[in-house]
Formats: structure tokens, sequence, C-alpha cells
């Protein structure tokens, strides 16, 4: 994700109508399109399904922008950081990426509770629990979250299958009555976004990029335009870099 002068160049996603067409005058990171949401089960499949443990998951609810994240002045349309598989790092640049959003979400694999407090300095925060999480901060965060920022209303899990099935299945968090018009996820390492049925589908990436074979670091910012939702993903430097 570099121009040819080599400075790292975010990668913007336009919206449905252009069909999601990448800017992409750079090579690096290859955003990829998400796997299409599975679709819902007929009734008659739901009744043979057997009867599985009911989670209390957090109820979707309606946050305001945190003032300090737009020096205090209203903004138009709202801008949502997101950033997922942090693993205990971030990347100082995060902090600058997400200046000036009204909410901040993270997908799971956070890592360190410090991670948490640093991102609260810029915005409020809706965060979930990965498979990789010390026990103490496992234990403080839902597995499922969702809430409404400035009319945008999202849900966010750490696993993408598993998400899915719920989604499709009709197992929403409280407080939602369908499938929300952002579907935010992480787990996999790799950026994608994908429209389904009006549903925008997002994967920030990894923040910290731990493993050898994943794609450079990337952190997103989804922004409503009024007309639709917009996604850029940026990149990160590789903490070995």
């Amino acid at each position: 994700m570099r121009s040819e002068n080599g400075r790292a160049r975010p990668v913007v996603v336009g919206l449905p109508d252009s069909a999601y067409a990448m800017q992409r005058e750079f090579g690096g990171v290859r955003p990829r399109l998400a796997h299409e949401a599975p679709k819902g089960k007929s009734a008659a499949e739901r009744g043979r399904e057997k009867p599985r443990e009911r989670r209390t998951e957090e109820p979707a609810r309606e946050v305001s922008a945190d003032p300090r994240a737009s020096g205090g002045r209203r903004t138009e349309g709202a801008r949502l950081g997101v950033i997922g598989d942090s693993h205990g790092y971030l990347d100082p640049a995060v902090l600058s990426i997400f200046t000036g959003v009204a909410h901040i979400v993270h997908a799971g694999d956070i890592g360190a509770k410090a991670v948490l407090a640093a991102l609260e300095e810029i915005a409020p925060v809706t965060a979930v629990a990965g498979n990789l999480e010390p026990d103490d901060l496992a234990a403080s965060l839902p597995r499922e979250a969702a809430a409404v920022v400035g009319g945008v209303r999202f849900v966010v899990a750490h696993k993408r299958k598993r998400l899915f099935k719920r989604l499709a299945a009709g197992k929403l968090p409280a407080g939602l009555d369908e499938v929300p018009g952002l579907v935010i996820y992480g787990h996999d390492h790799v950026p994608a976004s994908s429209w389904v049925d009006g549903t925008l589908f997002l994967n920030p990436g990894t923040a910290s990029s731990p493993d050898d074979e994943d794609d450079d670091p990337t952190v997103a910012v989804v922004e409503d335009t009024g007309s639709g939702l917009t996604v850029t993903f940026f990149p990160l430097r590789r903490r070995d870099a």
C-alpha cells in the first residue's frame, strides 16, 4: 500500500453504487472482498436444529459523540475509527488517524488494557473480546456488541464465521430488530469490505501484523456521507520496519 515515492497511502473504498472501486495507484496491501453472509435458514430448518445455550449479549445502545473528538464542534455525518487484532500493540500513528472520529470500534484480540485506554483518550470505544485476550481482559468484554453512532447502526464481533451464522439465524443483540447497516469483524488479519443486501461487512485488518505471512498492518475509518458509507483503509508500518 505504497505510492511511487515509497510513502504509505490510504486505500479509499467508494459507495456501493460505484461498485466499491479501489483507488489503486500503488502496491502492497490488497483489500479483498469478504465472504458473503450466509442466507437465512427456513423455519423448517431452524426447527430441526438442536437448541443452544443462550448467551446474554450487550444490547445496542445510542452513543453520543465525545466533544473531544471534534474539538467541541459538530461534525457533518458520523466518522468511526475501526481497528482489530492489535495484540497488545498500538502504533502511535493510529492516534493521529483516528483524530476527529466520533467513536472507535475494536474488533477483538486487543491484547492489553493499555490499548483501550489509549483509544479512549480519543473517543468513546466499543470493544469485544477476541480469542487471544488475557483472562482479565476477556472477562470484562462481551463477545458481541452493537451500538448506534450518529445514525450509523453497527454490530461487532471478533470471528466472522460465528457472527455471520448468528445474523443469518436472526440472533441479533438486544435492541436490534434487523441486520444493521455496518457489520464489523476481525480475526482474519485481512483488510476486507463488501456490500451484501445493503449492509457493509468490514474487516479493518490487523493493526499489528504479528505473523510474517500477514498483510501489512491497517486500520479503517468509516464515514457516513449522507448518501452512504465510505471506508478508508490506512496502512501502518510493520513493527520490525
